[in-house]
């Protein structure tokens, strides 16, 4: 058993993982998820903003820690491409090379092939065992971008989208709550990217579609009506289509008082799961039309699982 921690730090959240490796399993030992946003602003200025960096550094330097306290003896750090693209990226990375130290760990920004590749052996964990059929398709949905992931055991066709939550938020939905003319318009964004992706990935055929990350596991939570955010009720959680539906125009609709009020809802994710929301709906409605699936499976299981299984394995980045 090798004690690994892996950290995935996106648009929005950074989120830590420390867990004992065994081959092809993990044995969580902490799982940790803070609403940092990074990417705050980026996409219209170009750099990452000194809040921003400030609040993701010092959360870097707390997970830093609980490696050490854990006894972590290897570790990945995975980011999103802010953390590459922005003009003061180099401050960033020089922030976390130092929070890690002996630990030897510096941000990497991975191809959208291996990203793919991540998001699908952390989904796909225990996923057979639980009943559900291949092909899966595996939707990762984050702050910036988007991933879409089709495979059984290995990924057979993949994409990445820069559409995420905090971006759509940050474009269309600027009203509280969003006009129905923002919301066609957001719309019509998600469904041109849609278009796009199936030129790559085949959304016909799908027998099990995953859905992962925050946006997805908190429109679970409100289509399962949990008064506290259960992680033990949302993974694998089965929600029909039609419920999805009706769970992610609720949210969406809804203004940030009434989002803010739900017990189940991160406080950091107030503001942009209006946007999650919709390009959930958009996907769920398309891949029903395309495959005829009658239902939706979450996970809790995701990048943050495949990279914690990369880390005793991977090639070192040159």
């Amino acid at each position: 058993m090798t004690r690994v921690a892996a950290i995935d730090c996106g648009t929005n959240s950074i989120r830590l993982l420390i867990a004992d490796h065994d081959g092809d399993r993990l044995q969580e030992v902490l799982r940790r998820t803070e609403i940092v946003r990074l990417g705050q602003g980026v996409d219209v200025s170009g750099r990452i903003a000194p809040e921003a960096m400030e609040r993701t550094l010092a959360r870097s330097r707390e997970y830093a820690g609980l490696a050490r306290e854990h006894g972590v003896t290897a570790a990945r750090f995975v980011a999103t491409s802010a953390s590459r693209d922005a003009s003061n990226a180099g401050e960033f990375v020089q922030g976390v090379v130092a929070a890690f130290g002996d630990l030897d760990v510096a941000p990497e920004v991975v191809s959208g092939d291996e990203e793919a590749a991540l998001s699908f052996a952390g989904a796909t964990i225990g996923l057979a065992a639980s009943g559900a059929e291949s092909p899966y398709l595996v939707v990762d949905l984050g702050g910036g971008s988007t991933e879409l992931v089709r495979g059984s055991d290995t990924v057979e066709q993949a994409i990445s989208l820069d559409m995420g939550s905090v971006r759509l938020t940050e474009r269309y939905l600027r009203s509280d709550p969003p006009t129905p003319e923002e919301i066609r318009v957001a719309s019509a964004e998600v469904d041109a990217a849609l278009d796009l992706a199936e030129r790559t990935v085949d959304l016909s055929g799908v027998r099990t579609l995953v859905g992962l990350a925050g946006s997805i596991t908190t429109v679970t939570a409100h289509a399962l009506d949990l008064e506290r955010y259960d992680s033990g009720r949302i993974h694998h959680a089965r929600v029909p289509v039609e419920r999805v539906l009706r769970a992610t125009t609720e949210l969406l609709q809804a203004g940030h008082a009434e989002r803010a009020a739900l017990g189940f809802m991160h406080p950091g994710r107030v503001d942009v799961i209006g946007a999650g929301a919709l390009i959930w709906q958009r996907i769920v409605d398309r891949v029903a039309q395309r495959s005829g699936i009658t239902e939706a499976v979450t996970s809790e299981s995701d990048i943050l699982d495949g990279i914690a299984l990369s880390v005793p394995t991977r090639k070192p980045v040159e």
